[in-house]
């Protein structure tokens, strides 16, 4: 019997290739998706080292027909998912509402809710023909909490939790089992990407506390599809 196949989006940093790395420890056979070709081929070499079979697909995943070209291009004995990990995601800017700029906005929303369904919307047909399958979305405790200027950011996530109670009873009939993390402040480049690479705003972010890092939220995500 063939090990179970893990899909695992925004895998070229932080949580993504965290959690990529602990399912090839689990014994999954991953596709790992995103962006960036380099890293993404610099993880798939990594993960062969490790003995994990994997199939690697770079696109935008806010690009529903990119991300349909992709799916459909994986060789079918591919496409048999067991867990979907929907993780590409980010923030971009923190000023409030009247100073943001709204194409920050589109880019959260873009990525964090359009790319999820676009995903979703491919993987789950096969879940539901086999009456079995994990979706596990990462979202934020700014999807539980609202903060000074994480007016755009926080909005996509506590729509991620709307989302992510209402698929829940869908596929619910199927087998299928939805779960989301939401972390709170962890060290990765979230804080670079949030502030365009400014990194003393990021750096100042961490101060005073210890933060989660990634391999923190790999392991939650562990304990959840492996129960």
């Amino acid at each position: 019997m063939k090990n179970p196949i893990a899909l695992v989006t925004g895998a070229t940093s932080g949580f993504g290739q965290a959690i990529a790395l602990r399912l090839a420890e689990g014994g999954y056979r991953l596709i790992i998706t995103g962006r960036r070709s380099d890293r993404l081929h610099a993880l798939s070499s990594h993960l062969i080292s490790m003995g994990c079979d994997n199939q690697l697909s770079c696109f935008d995943i806010r690009d529903r027909e990119a991300t349909t070209h992709a799916w459909n291009n994986l060789p079918e004995s591919w496409k048999e998912v067991d867990v979907l990990v929907n993780n590409a995601g980010l923030a971009a800017g923190r000023e409030p509402v009247e100073l943001a700029d709204p194409d920050d906005w589109d880019q959260m929303i873009d990525t964090n809710i359009r790319g999820i369904l676009n995903i979703s919307r491919l993987v789950i047909p096969g879940m539901k023909d086999r009456k079995r399958g994990t979706i596990i979305h990462i979202g934020s405790i700014a999807g539980r909490e609202g903060y000074p200027g994480g007016n755009g950011y926080s909005a996509t996530k506590f729509a991620l939790e709307a989302l992510t109670r209402s698929m829940r009873i869908d596929v619910l009939p199927f087998g299928i089992r939805v779960g989301q993390i939401a972390p709170g402040a962890a060290d990765t480049e979230f804080s670079t990407v949030r502030f365009k690479g400014d990194q003393a705003r990021a750096a100042a972010v961490y101060q005073g506390f210890e933060p989660l890092h990634a391999a923190d939220i790999a392991a939650v995500l562990w304990f959840m599809v492996s129960r």
